[in-house]
């Protein structure tokens, strides 16, 4: 199976598979040294043909994909479709539309929280993958015939596991459920990361507001400076010492310099002054445009109990439903069901979720249902005279 190199043959494979009903994606990247993930290879499957394409060749031009990629006519089938999106997105600038992940399906078909591609294809189509060439480089060329039939293994075998899962999903009416998660992986504004919100992802303890400025700002300058530079934003400053400049918020070299593991060269040079801007631009931030801590909720006494009694209930249901109880609901769900009942601002008392657990969550909490053993089997009942 010869690999694509050139715009010609890739420009045909596509055209061939404009008529197809859906086809199956996975992508090769290397993301160790970069701030943005470089494209190796993407392995495309029609009903009839698969091809790996390599985004590496010279002169390739990666357009036709992109516009197959686009087609609302054809559905694209990923497992675990989030960071092969992310790759799309941010080369062609927008994203595959529609698409289906085997992965979210298998879950709510009652394959288990997560399920891998592996163990996905070994339940539903009884195929083994050799895993050999999980860690290779992907830049590297030329490829071997070893790594190409391994990368290939990732869009073949998915061709039958998405049928088999769609099957399922439209025989159990389950269709809407699928689509409702898809949504939101087919938001543009999952991938669209902005700078200002980067501080988000960085954990913080006690933090207070105007802190949480400065911090937003040394955040957001490593952000813009990673993507300018095109490295991990650890290779430009850790966690760590942000978090210690923010807390500290130096005024002069000397006081930076101060700053485990940034040191005085760093801090008297290029990158010294722009941490020390990016500081004086914290602090210069009104007291009422400082971003506000996410306090955890006042949660009364005594709710562990409670709080595990749902975890039971959620396991209950996730095995009737033959739903991953982690699609259902999370721990941060139960712990507020918990405590606030039906004012409880969570997804498992929307929708689907909630028809499937969030309405006996509730009145579990409410005491109107209780749960017993009955036949080996925990069985739920309305509570007498509730």
């Amino acid at each position: 199976m010869p690999i694509i190199t050139d715009t010609d043959t890739l420009t045909e494979f596509c055209e061939r598979l404009k008529s197809a009903e859906y086809i199956t994606v996975d992508t090769e990247f290397m993301r160790e040294k970069t701030y943005w993930p470089i494209l190796c290879l993407v392995q495309v499957a029609g009903p009839d043909e698969a091809r790996a394409i390599d985004a590496l060749a010279d002169g390739i031009d990666l357009t036709p994909l992109f516009d197959l990629m686009a087609d609302t006519s054809v559905l694209k089938v990923f497992h675990a479709a989030r960071q092969d999106l992310e790759i799309f997105f941010n080369l062609a600038g927008n994203l595959p539309h529609p698409v289906f992940d085997t992965q979210v399906a298998a879950m709510v078909c009652g394959f288990g929280d997560s399920v891998g591609y592996e163990a996905l294809v070994t339940q539903l189509v009884n195929a083994s993958i050799d895993k050999g060439s999980r860690f290779t480089d992907w830049t590297l060329r030329p490829l071997s015939e070893r790594q190409v039939d391994y990368a290939m293994a990732d869009v073949t075998h998915l061709r039958p596991a998405y049928e088999i899962l769609a099957a399922k999903l439209h025989a159990n009416g389950r269709e809407a459920w699928l689509n409702e998660e898809m949504a939101v992986l087919e938001n543009n504004d999952t991938y669209n990361g902005n700078p200002n919100e980067a501080f988000r992802r960085i954990k913080t303890r006690n933090a207070k507001p105007r802190m949480l400025a400065i911090l937003r700002e040394l955040a957001a300058w490593r952000e813009n400076e990673a993507q300018r530079r095109d490295v991990p934003r650890n290779r430009i400053i850790r966690d760590e010492s942000l978090l210690e400049v923010a807390h500290h918020a130096p005024k002069s070299p000397e006081q930076l310099a101060r700053t485990r593991g940034l040191g005085d060269k760093l801090a008297h040079g290029n990158y010294g002054q722009q941490i020390l801007d990016a500081v004086k631009k914290g602090l210069d931030v009104p007291d009422q445009d400082c971003p506000q801590p996410v306090l955890k909720p006042n949660l009364p006494r005594g709710l562990g109990p409670v709080m595990d009694l749902l975890k039971v209930l959620l396991k209950m249901k996730s095995e009737d439903s033959e739903v991953a109880s982690k699609l259902l609901a999370s721990a941060a769900d139960i712990e507020l069901i918990a405590a606030f009942g039906e004012d409880a601002d969570v997804r498992a008392l929307r929708g689907w979720r909630r028809e499937v657990f969030g309405d006996d969550a509730l009145k579990l909490c409410n005491g109107e249902l209780s749960l017993a053993v009955k036949g080996k089997k925990l069985k739920v009942f309305p509570t007498p005279d509730a």
